[in-house]
């Protein structure tokens, strides 16, 4: 604690002021407390628990007619299953009611109400707007072990699943903002202009 490095002199002119503090600092902790002891009381699924269903893809391009579609940023995330830089998508603060859609062929993936915000830095949704709409397959490249979603038209990645997501599911659906489109509820275009930075080359863990 700081204060036990002060002289004795120092911790006496500041004893009052503690004593004010101390009672405000106890409520505090108490009421983290109560919030951790709800949020451990919430049984989540272990990573072998999530279901693997690797989809298979209606939508078949060559790759050079992806190219042609995506942009550079997008193509590198969807179809050489790269990441974007954390903090960097366009979507991730979207807080407006709408779908989610793949970038790549338009395919709706998540909704608005399934969105939340993990302090992550990538768009996060405890569930997909259906379980058609994606797919899942384990990953185990950069020496961890993962379960990758991607669409389930397509086959165009789109992040991880990571069993720390809040109730009901407990799932955390961690997704590059640059491998989707969002359609607002209400219909009206939102203008978000193309993401032409190179995502990172590795995922880091928390992805």
């Amino acid at each position: 604690m700081a204060l036990g490095l002060l002289s004795g002199s120092s911790c006496s002119a500041n004893s009052s002021s503690e004593a004010q503090v101390r009672p405000r600092y106890v409520l505090g902790q108490a009421q983290s407390a109560q919030v951790a002891s709800e949020r451990d009381a919430f049984e989540r699924p272990s990573l072998e628990e999530i279901p693997i269903r690797e989809a298979q893809p209606e939508v078949q391009l060559s790759e050079e007619e992806w190219r042609e579609r995506l942009t550079p940023a997008q193509y590198r995330v969807l179809r050489e299953e790269g990441t974007e830089r954390a903090g960097s998508g366009e979507l991730l603060h979207v807080k407006e009611d709408g779908t989610f859609v793949c970038a790549g062929c338009g395919q709706a993936l998540f909704s608005s109400e399934h969105k939340y915000d993990s302090r992550t830095g990538w768009p996060s949704f405890y569930a997909p707007i259906s379980e058609e709409a994606v797919g899942t397959k384990m990953d185990t490249r950069h020496g961890m072990r993962r379960v990758e979603v991607h669409c389930s038209r397509c086959g165009g990645h789109l992040g991880h699943i990571f069993p720390d997501g809040p109730a009901p599911t407990g799932l955390r659906y961690c997704v590059n903002s640059v491998s989707m489109g969002f359609t607002p509820a209400d219909g009206t275009p939102v203008e978000v202009p193309p993401t032409e930075e190179a995502p990172s080359e590795d995922a880091p863990a928390t992805r």
